[in-house]
């Protein structure tokens, strides 16, 4: 495995594992907003010391940059609350394959916008995926699987706004560097999830004993990640990231059910594949094609 690959791996890999360490925090008692921030406010820290080091062709007199790199953010703060607030209300598993659907949403609001015609073979893998959502989170029966309308409809918002991260990146990447784009949506970020946030345990957070909690979740989650991933593109296929990638959703999984000790049904189980197969064939079929703008695995 070459080296950006195993980026990539590693990338996707603190992905999944920062819903399972969400989920603990949550279980403690905090808020999904707070854990959210904190995640966002240590990724911060770190992309800025990234721009320090690498301050060539940053694009920060650029107003499009400026503007694309806020849309950016509003996209990852969407994407980091719901997807937790879904853990909240579900569990871990399901919020991170349900937010493993962007791609469809990316594919959609391309549609609406006549940026890409439909064809039959992304339509009817739009189908599929929307017939695993169902059997992955039973909506037809929310009280056998344990996930309820708000844990759902949560992760399909996680799965929107990172979408709309990967849209604001894309426009954003002409005009900037990536870690000038992910300062800004970082600082976005930040700003927007201080007003949900619990103010009490904002200030609680700074010296609680679960800060080694939060500290892990924004070193691996928002980053130590971004930067593996994004110095992983460099030298790996967009094909091939699109199929590692699959160790996120698999990574959150394993942690629910090993350390959250939370339980899946067996339609639940063969949904989560449908879902997981579909989107990833979708991802590397449409690489044959002119690019569209697909979740983060774009941002190279």
């Amino acid at each position: 495995m070459g080296l950006g690959v195993g980026l990539v791996v590693l990338a996707a890999f603190f992905w999944g594992l920062s819903g399972g360490i969400g989920g603990i925090l949550m279980a403690e008692g905090w808020d999904p907003f707070v854990v959210s921030f904190y995640r966002g406010a240590i990724g911060l820290l770190f992309v800025l010391v990234w721009l320090a080091l690498r301050p060539h062709g940053s694009g920060l007199a650029s107003g499009r940059m400026w503007f694309w790199s806020a849309v950016a953010g509003l996209g990852v703060a969407g994407n980091f609350s719901f997807y937790l607030v879904s853990i909240a209300n579900g569990t871990v598993a399901v919020a991170a394959t349900l937010m493993y659907t962007a791609p469809v949403f990316v594919y959609l609001v391309s549609f609406a916008l006549k940026l890409e015609s439909p064809t039959v073979l992304k339509l009817m893998a739009i189908a599929l995926v929307m017939v695993g959502i169902v059997m992955l989170t039973q909506i037809y029966d929310t009280g056998a699987s344990g996930v309820t309308l708000i844990g759902a409809s949560a992760g399909l918002l996680a799965g929107l706004s990172y979408a709309v991260f990967i849209f604001g990146f894309k426009y954003a990447g002409s005009h900037g560097s990536p870690q000038a784009i992910l300062t800004i949506a970082f600082g976005v970020l930040v700003i927007v999830l201080m007003l949900p946030g619990d103010n009490t345990q904002m200030v609680a957070a700074l010296t609680t004993t679960d800060w080694p909690l939060f500290a892990a979740l924004g070193v691996f989650g928002a980053g130590l990640s971004f930067a593996f991933y994004i110095n992983g593109l460099r030298s790996t296929a967009p094909a091939v990231a699109s199929i590692v990638a699959m160790i996120e959703p698999v990574t959150a999984t394993l942690f629910g059910v090993v350390i959250l000790h939370e339980s899946l049904a067996l339609v639940q189980v063969l949904g989560m594949v449908l879902i997981l197969v579909t989107v990833t064939a979708l991802s590397v079929a449409s690489r044959a094609t002119p690019p569209v703008p697909q979740r983060d695995r774009d941002t190279e």
